[in-house]
């Protein structure tokens, strides 16, 4: 429970209300314009269902970055996670979370930290890491994750 709370402190301090002037970076409904597809091998989680459908329930192992656009260890490590995936060739998916979009999964993934990596395989957690890796490290995460 406390860690909860300290979740939801640390995600409203993200959020910084607009001016009367000023728009969401992510338009009127809370959600970024243009397609959720990243470079074919990653996508933006949309909702639970999205991510329920596309991750949970995934024939691929996929990689979960859970993240904020006010982290900046967040801004070096996901270019990087998303190369590195892409550099794998259709064997793996990311998918991309934002924490402040989706509290939900945060707390139900037990996300105390960003940014912070799950690699999921037939819906379970298999693997996780918080916090910047290089792409040696990356690499050696991935390949765990996909069995080479």
């Amino acid at each position: 429970m406390a860690q909860r709370l300290a979740l939801r402190r640390l995600l409203a301090l993200g959020r910084r209300p607009l001016g009367p002037r000023q728009v969401s970076p992510h338009g009127v409904h809370g959600r970024a314009f243009g397609s959720s597809a990243i470079r074919g091998s990653a996508f933006n989680v949309q909702d639970g269902g999205d991510f329920q459908e596309r991750v949970v329930n995934s024939t691929k192992p996929v990689v979960v970055d859970f993240h904020a656009q006010w982290c900046g260890p967040c801004k070096i490590l996901g270019p990087r996670l998303e190369k590195m995936v892409a550099k794998q060739e259709g064997k793996v998916v990311m998918a991309k979370v934002d924490i402040d979009d989706h509290t939900d999964l945060a707390i139900e993934y037990e996300v105390s930290a960003v940014p912070t990596v799950l690699a999921m395989k037939n819906g379970d957690v298999v693997d996780k890491f918080v916090g910047i890796k290089d792409e040696d490290q990356l690499e050696a995460f991935l390949k765990k994750l996909i069995g080479a």
